[in-house]
């Protein structure tokens, strides 16, 4: 049997989409209501273009500097439909012109400093920009993310800044084989989800899982999946 890296990206696609498919039956969910998000930092342009081939259209890269050496000049990838490109890894105040300027959508929002920046350097690109807010529901040290007591507050004055559009919430999961652990803070962030809903806010995008563990995920009523590993193979080490 072929290892993943070995697999042509269509077969890996395939079987990823027939697991998708099997927990959204299993959770008594349309598997069309949940966006795969293709995540391909540190892999080749070539790799996104497979992908893109295969009709994803949804991307995200995690450094901003590696995400302008291979998305600037090579945009879109294709006529069909042009890609949604996602900064899905921390943002520091003093590159949001940079992530801006690239990015169709800002994943990791997590301080009232970024929100005002984005919106601040949004209204000067003469733009509205899509956020989510990213919460810490692990409590593990090293992640970023707004713990979930502050969350809405941090949502709430997302939403009120005239050049922001706030979508959802992001989470990433603990890292931990215990999958009640896991399925826990997913619990969490989508109960804040409801909650914003509940107050007025129309949310849409609740970003949780990722290839260890998308399938509770989409159990816990995620509508986007995070994946790069499962779909390329290991990463190369920068």
């Amino acid at each position: 049997m072929k290892n993943l890296n070995e697999q042509p990206f269509a077969m890996r696609l395939e079987q990823i989409q027939e697991r998708i498919d099997a927990a959204a039956v299993k959770a008594r969910r349309d598997s069309a209501s949940i966006t795969l998000v293709t995540i391909t930092k540190t892999h080749p342009l070539d790799s996104a273009r497979k992908a893109y081939a295969a009709g994803l259209r949804h991307f995200g890269e995690n450094r901003i500097q590696e995400a302008l050496e291979k998305w600037q000049h090579q945009r879109p990838l294709g006529s069909e439909k042009p890609e949604i490109l996602h900064l899905v890894g921390h943002l520091q105040r003093n590159k949001v012109r940079k992530a801006l300027q690239l990015f169709d959508r800002i994943d990791a929002v997590d301080s009232v400093h970024l929100v005002e920046a984005l919106s601040r350097i949004s209204g000067e690109l003469e733009r509205t920009t899509d956020v989510l807010i990213e919460v810490n529901t692990s409590g593990e040290l090293q992640k970023f993310g707004v713990e979930p007591e502050a969350a809405l507050e941090l949502a709430a004055r997302s939403a009120e800044q005239p050049n922001l559009h706030l979508r959802g919430l992001m989470t990433i999961g603990p890292l931990t084989s215990d999958t009640s652990r896991i399925a826990g803070a997913f619990r969490t962030l989508k109960k804040l989800f409801d909650d914003l809903n509940s107050g007025g806010f129309d949310v849409d995008i609740l970003s949780m899982g990722m290839s260890n563990d998308f399938e509770i995920a989409i159990a816990e009523g995620a509508t986007e999946i995070r994946l790069g590993t499962a779909l390329f193979g290991a990463r190369s080490k920068l």
